[in-house]
């Protein structure tokens, strides 16, 4: 279960240049992102109140887990996907990096974004110590993605989406930072008694998101039911 992974930090909205942002992000890749005093003090929703509950080691170690292999079936997603040599990745709520570190290893250039200071150190020292060069961490608050205009060729969120708030909005900015052809993928829990994933009120049921992503603009859809045991995924474009 991957994020929106979570806690908040709200960059200032300063106007740089670009040149001066990309300086800003690949600092934030060599020095450990700062932790506010209040990190953990913001709500943003019971199922990120819920997540705060737990340290981020405890969320590592569930996210990393053989148990988690069982069910996600990184394999059939990444076959799922096809071939992601030289696309351009944002994964929305990377947390553990769980999903970053095999697109990456797939050959695609990954932004890793998540909202969690916690969750992005721990991104930092793994792609430092496992020499991964193609994984660009991302710092991003909750109530955007953070994304520029046509950035990616894909946006990927994992057991994220019930996470988000204020979703219409989000997506459309998602939807402006495809590439033309560009899609998104959401992976997320089916809205029925599992024995994984949240709880029941803070699942969102498949037939939600697809209504919210049309608000947001995306007009293509295919739905997959039956490729992982326990998580419907959407493709939009």
């Amino acid at each position: 279960m991957k994020k929106l992974s979570l806690a908040l930090l709200l960059f200032a909205g300063a106007c740089t240049s670009p040149a001066a942002e990309e300086t800003k992000e690949k600092t934030t890749q060599k020095e450990p992102i700062e932790e506010k005093k209040h990190h953990h003090k913001h709500h943003h929703g019971a199922a990120n109140a819920h997540m705060h509950s737990h340290s981020i080691e405890e969320l590592v170690e569930r996210f990393e887990s053989k148990e988690r292999d069982e069910y996600q079936q990184p394999a059939k997603v990444l076959d799922y996907l096809g071939d992601l040599s030289g696309k351009k990745i944002m994964d929305i709520g990377a947390g553990s990096g769980y999903f970053s570190v095999k697109f990456a290893a797939a050959g695609a250039e990954v932004i890793a974004a998540d909202v969690d200071t916690g969750f992005q150190n721990y991104l930092q020292k793994r792609i430092a110590a496992d020499k991964i060069e193609n994984v660009e961490l991302r710092l991003m608050p909750y109530e955007t993605p953070k994304i520029k205009d046509q950035e990616v060729d894909l946006v990927f969120i994992s057991n994220t989406y019930h996470h988000i708030e204020d979703r219409i909005a989000y997506f459309k900015a998602v939807k402006k930072g495809l590439k033309a052809n560009g899609e998104l993928i959401i992976i997320d829990f089916f809205k029925k008694e599992l024995p994984i994933g949240p709880s029941m009120d803070h699942k969102i049921a498949k037939e939600k998101v697809l209504e919210e992503l049309k608000a947001a603009g995306f007009v293509n859809f295919e739905l997959k039911e039956e490729l992982l045991p326990y998580q419907y995924v959407i493709k939009a474009k």
